[in-house]
């Protein structure tokens, strides 16, 4: 390693573990990077600056995260939790596949695993409790479930990882509906043989009338992922302006139709959403300073060779990628593995002979059970904090949840065609 290049490496593990925020990192290690190799800073501000003039997807994001705060204030959740609780709540461990069916639900609203969790989740956990289920369980419920947010489409990871790849967003939204369903189907699994086990109560059956009626009231906030992936896939739109279909339709569902968004909670929702675009894009910026460094120094090139010397079987090299991302996944955050490590192996994989829309897909549902993953897993705390329940607690909870989404993810990694197949059907 150059001079440089060791120094740029050791600012960012020295900063990134004084819990410098990750933005910040990228940028003070960039920039010794730059002085010691004598490159004039403005390269810094011309990374930052242009490097978003031709990422037209990066506008679906913002829009995303605009319509999860509209539908979370707006009274949608209300409704989706009490047409999926017509649904299964009469099971045994009702209220916990109903929890499920909820997020699964969501996600096709919002693309976001934060916004499932914290819009959501409240919610679901105190019914859970109401109904006599105990709040470790009802907070691993919560956050397991919410890992389909990003999977089922739209996505907001997979919007970043097209802007990275090149990948078709299309195909990417395509590719997620089947490994989605497979996590929900393998969560209530889980749900149903714990609740055997711990003799979890029913709820109460719902009578048609009464079924018909929630179905009814949550009609219309059901039609928005009906309305997004159909405007993309029938051409309609591309996926950025559906992402504006969708905050416009949101709005007028939440204000014209429901009535229950007023303008103070309107204000709110737009500032709330300027802060977590601000902050996003000032990520995605300093990731690609750094990434100007990591193409410079050809470290993309370097791993691809080191890593097929090792070998060119790509289901070997998917196994590595996976037990990379797993691990990273404890202790990263997702936009820092996406911005940061998926530009650095994705060469190798491409080389391999492994298929972009498949390798992105898989890396999403990786990073999504590193959500949930102890020590630092996100939706862990996110629970947590709206339960002030302790973490060791829905740790020893969460543990079968993510012994069932790591089976998902083998299957999804050893057997494409879950992922391939709807974008395949619709591409031609």
């Amino acid at each position: 390693m150059t001079l440089a290049l060791s120094v740029w490496l050791a600012a960012f593990i020295v900063t990134f573990l004084l819990r410098v925020p990750v933005a910040f990192c990228m940028i003070i290690s960039s920039v010794f990077y730059f002085f010691i190799e004598g490159i004039d800073p403005g390269v810094i501000i011309e990374n930052m600056v242009m490097g978003f003039e031709d990422k037209f997807v990066l506008l679906a994001v913002p829009l995303f995260i605009f319509t999860a705060r509209i539908m979370n204030t707006g009274g949608v959740t209300t409704r989706i939790f009490n047409f999926t609780e017509s649904m299964v709540g009469h099971l045994k461990g009702g209220l916990a596949h109903m929890n499920v069916a909820a997020s699964t639900i969501f996600s096709g609203m919002t693309g976001s695993a934060i916004a499932d969790a914290s819009g959501l989740g409240l919610m679901e956990i105190k019914a859970m409790e109401e109904a006599g289920y105990d709040r470790p369980f009802s907070c691993a419920v919560t956050a397991a479930s919410a890992t389909v947010g990003p999977i089922i489409p739209p996505s907001i990871p997979m919007l970043i990882y097209a802007m990275l790849s090149g990948a078709s967003v299309g195909a990417l939204f395509l590719g997620g509906v089947i490994p989605g369903i497979l996590m929900s189907a393998a969560m209530i699994i889980t749900i149903y043989m714990i609740a055997k086990k711990r003799d979890f109560p029913h709820g109460k059956a719902a009578t048609l009338r009464s079924f018909m009626d929630s179905f009814r009231r949550a009609f219309l906030s059901l039609l928005t992922p009906v309305i997004l992936l159909g405007g993309i896939y029938s051409g309609m739109f591309t996926p950025t302006e559906a992402a504006a279909v969708a905050a416009c339709y949101a709005l007028i569902l939440v204000i014209a139709v429901y009535r229950q968004l007023g303008g103070r909670e309107l204000v709110f929702a737009i500032r709330d959403t300027v802060e977590s675009t601000g902050m996003l894009s000032f990520i995605i910026a300093g990731a690609l300073v750094f990434g100007y460094v990591i193409a410079r120094e050809q470290l993309p090139a370097a791993l691809a060779g080191y890593l097929l010397d090792i070998t060119t079987n790509k289901w070997m090299l998917l196994f590595l990628f996976n037990m990379l991302f797993l691990v990273l996944g404890c202790f990263l955050d997702t936009m820092v593995l996406l911005l940061i490590v998926v530009p650095i192996v994705l060469p190798a994989a491409i080389q391999s002979g492994i298929d972009p829309v498949h390798f992105g897909v898989v890396i999403v549902i990786n990073m999504m059970i590193g959500l949930i993953t102890p020590p630092f897993g996100m939706l862990l705390f996110i629970v947590c904090g709206l339960t002030d329940t302790p973490l060791s607690k829905v740790i020893r909870e969460i543990t079968p949840f993510l012994f069932a989404l790591l089976f998902v993810l083998l299957l999804c990694t050893y057997v494409p065609g879950l992922v391939l197949f709807l974008p395949g059907v619709v591409g031609r």
